[in-house]
């Protein structure tokens, strides 16, 4: 629109970039948009939040907080609030995304991930989450669990869910989520997969892997990260990799429960891409972005993996009754309401 690229323009002459090149980066999920902004040698990252003014304040908080601990978030070269801009620093066009899609460097990719996530989880709770952090209520998981039920079973049979339907699925949740947090609590990124991941060749250690996108962040069960990384909605892994990257992070913890560790993983697992098949099939109803649609037979493939989990039984039956197998798929987006 006009008036946001004047407001652009605005921001980053006064940043002294007014004779640089702006152009478009890929765009997410949500109301952000993102953009490359050159001058010279000198790049820098424009955050154009107008969509999301909310994300700005919970984003420089992250961003600080990751940073004073060590991590490569993108530091932070100037802010309007009001008009929802940030510069920040362009960590490089080596997302994991691209770097995988070469086919090398899986394994490494991975650790590297693993062994941020160790190492966070490994400091003091009150060093590793800002004060004042949200916490991930039960109320939160469960209204993203109702996503679910929200979108996706109407576009698979044509109607709303039935109230007693929906209620039968909302009580499965908290007996459920009381066997997730049997593990440590630490920060939760929250979006902890390869789009959000960055390879940083010349940085030492954990500080080799830049972390975009953790405006969400919350405090929470340490598995969460774990299942967002391991169990991606948008690729497969190599076949053994899960495997050993939950054996990697394991060994960093030796008083760690493995047993509740992974029912945890099932658990926070089988929430989160019930969240995902809800949120993709919603992209596509309430934002025509149908592309998401793609991802659903992976993300339904994983869900049947964690519900094979015993702790997950009641979830595999309620499945069992009101979405048979014939269902376990991706809308048709000819058949999905305008």
């Amino acid at each position: 629109m006009p008036e946001r690229a004047e407001r652009q323009r605005a921001f980053l002459e006064a940043q002294g970039l007014a004779g640089a090149t702006v152009a478009p980066l890929d765009g997410d999920a949500s109301f952000r948009h993102y953009f490359r902004v050159e001058d010279g040698t000198k790049t820098r990252v424009l955050m154009d939040a107008a969509g999301e003014p909310e994300a700005i304040d919970p984003f420089l908080q992250i961003a600080r907080h990751l940073l004073s601990l060590g991590y490569s978030a993108p530091e932070i070269f100037a802010v309007d609030e009001a008009a929802g801009l940030l510069l920040l620093e362009d960590l490089g066009r080596a997302t994991y995304t691209r770097m995988l899609a070469r086919g090398d460097m899986e394994e490494t990719l991975y650790a590297l991930a693993i062994d941020l996530l160790a190492d966070l989880h490994g400091r003091p709770l009150a060093e590793a989450v800002p004060p004042e952090l949200p916490a991930y209520t039960d109320q939160r998981f469960l209204d993203e669990a109702l996503l679910f039920t929200d979108w996706f079973l109407p576009a698979m049979t044509g109607e709303a869910t039935p109230a007693v339907v929906r209620e039968s699925f909302a009580v499965l949740w908290p007996p459920l989520l009381d066997l997730a947090r049997e593990v440590p609590e630490s920060l939760v990124l929250r979006d902890y997969h390869v789009d959000n991941l960055v390879w940083l060749s010349t940085r030492e250690g954990v500080r080799a892997c830049g972390l975009l996108d953790f405006q969400d962040a919350v405090r929470g069960p340490v598995a969460y990260d774990v299942v967002s990384l391991l169990e991606d909605a948008r690729r497969d892994l190599a076949p053994g990799l899960a495997d050993r990257m939950r054996e990697r992070y394991l060994k960093r913890f030796p008083k760690l429960d493995a047993q509740a560790f992974a029912r945890s993983l099932a658990i926070l697992g089988a929430q989160r891409h019930c969240k995902v098949i809800g949120i993709f099939t919603r992209l596509f109803r309430r934002d025509g972005k149908p592309a998401y649609l793609d991802h659903l037979p992976r993300v339904w493939r994983l869900l049947e993996g964690n519900v094979a989990e015993p702790a997950l039984a009641p979830l595999a039956a309620w499945l069992d009754v009101h979405v048979p197998p014939a269902l376990r798929c991706a809308p048709a987006p000819e058949d999905l309401a305008p």
